[in-house]
């Protein structure tokens, strides 16, 4: 009798641990994948989103362009073809929430600067300040990695109409020049196929944990 509680207890224990083993498989496979959402102009606060476009409900994609870098080289969107990477718009002389900005995109830069799949793009709003000289400075001042980040000036009409037409991230100044903008602090999550997947403020702690969960996300997207 003893003998068969003993076979029955050690049944009992393999059926749970086949039992625990089948339910996580069921909730595995059932349990709903995260996408991110595909960004459009329609989608977006209106006051970020030039006129002409605020209506595009679908194929919205990142122009392309031509800026000098803090390096003075040139970059366009073959230096960020097939990657993902996050954009900004800030300017060197910002005292209010660029240094913050800053601060948490050289975080960012700090984690992913070993993945060859993810680089950063910083653009301008005031390339008659932030000159080459000037972008360079500060990126040794604040420990830009070269290799991974890019602070980008040029054509203020260029930078404008990305901001505004492309990135969706920057407010105009209302009553200034034709090109006058406000940066706002969105940091932006583009996919490898010039979509926008996410907008982050870059001020806070805990979007940027949201931003760099997404990533995850984003990069498993396409291991499959």
């Amino acid at each position: 009798m003893r003998e068969f509680f003993a076979k029955f207890k050690l049944f009992g224990i393999v059926f749970f641990f086949i039992s625990v083993v089948i339910i996580f498989l069921f909730y595995k496979t059932l349990k709903p994948k995260k996408n991110l959402t595909i960004y459009q102009p329609s989608m977006v606060n209106t006051e970020l989103v030039d006129s002409t476009i605020q209506n595009i409900r679908k194929y919205h994609t990142i122009a392309d362009f031509q800026l000098i870098n803090q390096n003075g080289d040139t970059i366009t969107q073959k230096d960020y073809e097939d990657k993902i990477y996050i954009a900004d718009f800030f300017f060197t002389t910002c005292p209010t929430i660029c240094p913050i900005m800053t601060k948490n995109m050289v975080s960012i830069q700090r984690k992913i600067q070993n993945d060859s799949t993810v680089k950063l793009l910083s653009h301008t709003v005031t390339p008659e300040i932030d000159s080459v000289a000037q972008l360079k400075k500060y990126a040794l001042e604040k420990g830009v990695n070269d290799s991974v980040w890019n602070l980008v000036t040029g054509n203020k009409k260029q930078i404008y109409e990305l901001a505004r037409k492309s990135y969706l991230a920057v407010q105009t100044v209302g009553n200034g020049g034709p090109f006058d903008m406000i940066h706002t602090e969105n940091f932006i999550l583009v996919d490898k196929e010039k979509r926008i997947r996410g907008f982050y403020d870059g001020t806070k702690s805990e979007e940027i944990d949201k931003l760099m969960n997404d990533l995850e996300v984003l990069k498993a997207s396409y291991s499959k």
